[in-house]
């Protein structure tokens, strides 16, 4: 049995390590550990979130536990943790939470609404550690599109990356289930975005418009916007796409994909007719980063929804 006692970095936060000699689960481990607390006081540290599987708040009691894992008991006050499910966080360290967001929750809030987002439920989160900490959001997501999302946790962090992104940012990847099989294989896109007054995105029809001759004057500029995909699978009806942008414009890989005629699957908005698994099916899959402190290369993977794969499974070809 390994323990390590560490304490928080405010007041006497006790916390425990331990780990098993052999596999069992986590009820009777904890019977072991922490005797002679009664069974009922140990029942309702579990229940109260004072109990960690691996960095991860638990409280099914049935839970298997192995000798390679780590149990974390805080005997001072609950852990902190995520209270939704929609959001889960996949990396966190003293300056930044990298979580997975899921499809339909909005990054940050519109204005005048009390809707839950990413951003009040991260800062819920940290102000459960201290009432004077909060999240700071560094780029968004679609409200539609799951995948991988950044906060800092003070506003210095947020700041060179926010207005830094690009120079931070070292690879940028999508999954998308588009209607249709685009005719090449792979492809890179460039088009110039404009957006409305009603904040819609369109390819702005201009000639020449290659890099550096983008239109000048008026009101609004058409910003490139850059993108490469791949044809993962495909059944005709539906394909997987590899994509990679190199530019973070509005709604750019929704726009792009609509423009070449292979809308992505779900998205009314930019002319898809049909939607066979109730979502968008964009998923951000990948993204490297360089940490804005340590300048340490942060990369992050995250598969996508297992309907991504079977919509367009050559299989599935009806």
């Amino acid at each position: 049995m390994r323990q390590t006692k560490r304490y928080g970095k405010k007041g006497p936060n006790n916390i425990f390590e331990y780990s098993p000699i052999q596999e069992t689960t986590l009820l009777p481990f904890l019977f072991e550990v922490l005797a002679p607390k009664s069974r009922t006081d140990i029942k309702s540290m579990l229940a109260h979130h004072h109990v960690k599987l691996n960095g991860t708040v638990i409280t099914q009691f049935d839970t298997p536990v192995k000798p390679e894992d780590v149990v974390s008991i805080n005997f001072t006050r609950p852990f902190a943790f995520v209270k939704d499910g929609r959001l889960h966080i996949i990396y966190e360290d003293e300056w930044l939470i990298v979580v997975e967001k899921a499809s339909g929750l909005l990054s940050v809030g519109r204005e005048g609404s009390e809707e839950k987002t990413a951003w009040s439920i991260l800062t819920n989160y940290m102000k459960q550690k201290d009432p004077r900490a909060g999240a700071f959001v560094c780029h968004r997501l679609d409200q539609y599109t799951s995948g991988i999302l950044v906060f800092a946790k003070d506003g210095n962090v947020q700041r060179e990356l926010r207005y830094q992104w690009d120079r931070y940012v070292r690879e940028r990847c999508y999954l998308a289930v588009v209607e249709g099989c685009p005719e090449n294989e792979r492809d890179e896109l460039r088009h110039y975005l404009i957006e409305d007054s009603k904040m819609n995105v369109r390819v702005a029809h201009i000639k020449n418009s290659a890099e550096g001759n983008a239109p000048q004057g008026g009101r609004v500029e058409p910003k490139l916007a850059v993108t490469r995909y791949a044809v993962e699978q495909t059944n005709g009806k539906y394909s997987l796409l590899n994509v990679q942008i190199f530019t973070g414009r509005k709604n750019q890989i929704r726009v792009q994909l609509s423009e070449i005629g292979y809308p992505v699957a779900g998205d009314r908005k930019y002319g898809a007719k049909t939607n066979p698994c109730g979502r968008l099916m964009l998923h951000n899959s990948r993204l490297s980063i360089e940490h804005p402190v340590t300048h340490e290369i942060l990369t992050f993977n995250l598969p996508a929804p297992k309907s991504f794969y079977s919509t367009s499974h050559p299989q599935n070809a009806k």
